[in-house]
């Protein structure tokens, strides 16, 4: 059965709004040096460390086109299963900023590298298709800091020169959560065929978010105001709620939206206004002079095609039909490259089922716990198949193997030894479990007697006995036989 849709909507006294909201998402590229320089990319450097001249913009200073970033964008956009265009164009596109020094930034415009394509998003009411309008490759900023000094800026030109992939959406979106869903899936993408490294904190991912409301079966769009560079899912998520209420709230007391660029001010938990909305003519757009059009050949492009590894919904589709998996697990363990890659190393040399198991309950708790991601778990993979083959084999009950887990996330790292060194081996032998039980059984012989008239709830109160007089080490199943003959 499928499940209903759930709607996002905004109430406010007889009338229900939609949301609507499309995403520019600035990706940066993957690569060691920047788009139009051979400039360093390393995040963390001192201050204008990595700035060359043609970053810096001094005057005859020409670009030259980094291949490798042209492959990493056709890359993404096979990724998302868009059209490559094979010929596109640098533009320049003009405004002034302390921290551009060219007085222009190099983007394109009308010829993007990359056409539509298309996301699909796991929600929990089912999936759905969200537009790619268009990929296009543009140089970034440098960085203004402002809390040095009390009267100055300071200017970092770090980042000036590096390769930005900017993915336009359609405004298909319609909730915060699937916002949540999109950037997830988004960064999840480029992760696998590592183009982008998607790591949020260092601003290698960022986005301008466009939201617009309108009231519910109306199929035109409301007046979108620009919401600029959140950095994060949670306050892309904050910033739609605050600024769709606020929307909202100016139609229902009779006033407009005015179409503005605003700031999400994470403090205040609001947006504000930054400046009013640009259109592309003010701009003034036109093809840079320095760079020829780009222009690719389909064995070219075949040639990228060949290298792209299995992508998430390819590999979710492998991972229900090869291991079994629900779809709500192989999203789990599609959900990014480290986690499929763990997965699929445990599931090499143990039970799938039981990995499964251990892998979403026990192995993301203790790192959720410890705020570490799965690339720096203190357990390998190796040394979790170890643990599950121990319980598969009835050497260690699953109770025991908690233990054990513990202990290797501790630092211990190979069961095995644990289990030989803390003396946790389940006791197995039926003999020994024989003699464990009928001296149980002595000890309570009024309970046996009640068993035997009909109490059958006691069968718990004798297994828990048994388990206690064993230390845990009992193997429950061969207990429960052995129990049951003997009452």
């Amino acid at each position: 059965m499928s499940k209903e849709k759930s709607e996002y909507l905004i109430n406010r006294n007889d009338n229900q709004y939609e949301v609507v909201i499309g995403l520019e998402v600035h990706a940066q590229v993957l690569s060691q040096s920047k788009l139009f320089s051979t400039s360093a990319t390393k995040f963390g450097a001192e201050p204008n460390t990595q700035v060359s001249l043609v970053d810096a913009a001094f005057p005859g200073m020409l670009p030259v086109i980094n291949e490798f970033c042209v492959k990493q964008a056709i890359k993404t956009g096979i990724g998302l299963k868009a059209k490559i265009n094979k010929r596109s164009v640098f533009d320049r596109k003009n405004y002034f900023y302390a921290d551009l020094p060219q007085g222009y930034q190099i983007s394109q415009f009308k010829d993007p590298i990359v056409g539509e394509g298309k996301v699909i998003l796991d929600m929990p009411d089912g999936q759905k298709e969200v537009g790619i309008e268009r990929l296009h490759l543009e140089q970034d900023a440098g960085k203004s800091i402002h809390d040095l000094d009390p009267k100055n800026t300071f200017v970092d030109l770090n980042r000036s020169g590096v390769a930005l992939m900017e993915i336009v959406s359609k405004p298909d979106l319609r909730s915060p959560d699937e916002v949540n869903a999109y950037i997830k899936k988004l960064r999840s993408i480029m992760r696998y065929l590592g183009t982008c490294d998607g790591n949020m904190q260092e601003g290698s991912l960022r986005a301008d978010v466009n939201v617009s409301v309108r009231k519910k079966g109306t199929k035109d769009f409301g007046t979108r105001c620009e919401i600029k560079n959140v950095n994060s899912i949670k306050f892309m998520q904050m910033a739609i709620e605050y600024e769709a209420n606020r929307q909202v709230d100016l139609i229902e007391d009779g006033q407009s939206v005015d179409q503005e660029t605003r700031l999400f001010d994470t403090k205040k938990n609001e947006t504000r206004s930054m400046r009013s909305k640009e259109d592309a003519h003010d701009y003034r757009y036109f093809p840079d002079p320095d760079l020829l059009p780009l222009e690719v050949s389909d064995e070219f492009i075949n040639q990228l095609q060949s290298e792209i590894p299995e992508l998430p919904d390819e590999k979710k589709k492998r991972f229900i039909v090869q291991f079994k998996l629900t779809p709500y697990e192989a999203n789990i363990m599609v959900s990014d490259i480290e986690t499929s890659n763990y997965f699929e190393d445990v599931v090499k040399k143990s039970d799938v089922k039981l990995a499964t198991n251990w892998i979403i309950g026990e192995l993301f708790a203790a790192l959720n716990e410890k705020n570490l991601e799965i690339t720096d778990s203190p357990i390998s993979a190796g040394n979790l198949s170890k643990l599950i083959n121990l319980i598969k084999d009835g050497t260690i009950s699953g109770k025991i193997a908690k233990t054990v887990f513990e202990q290797m996330m501790e630092g211990d790292k190979d069961p095995k030894k644990i289990v030989e060194k803390k003396g946790l081996k389940q006791e197995s032998d039926p003999k020994a479990l024989e003699a464990l039980i009928d001296k149980v059984i002595d000890s309570n012989r009024d309970k046996a007697t009640e068993y035997k008239s009909g109490k059958v709830k006691l069968f718990g109160f004798f297994v828990g006995q048994v388990m206690k007089v064993s230390g845990g080490k009992a193997n429950p199943q061969l207990v429960n036989e052995i129990l049951k003959k003997k009452l």
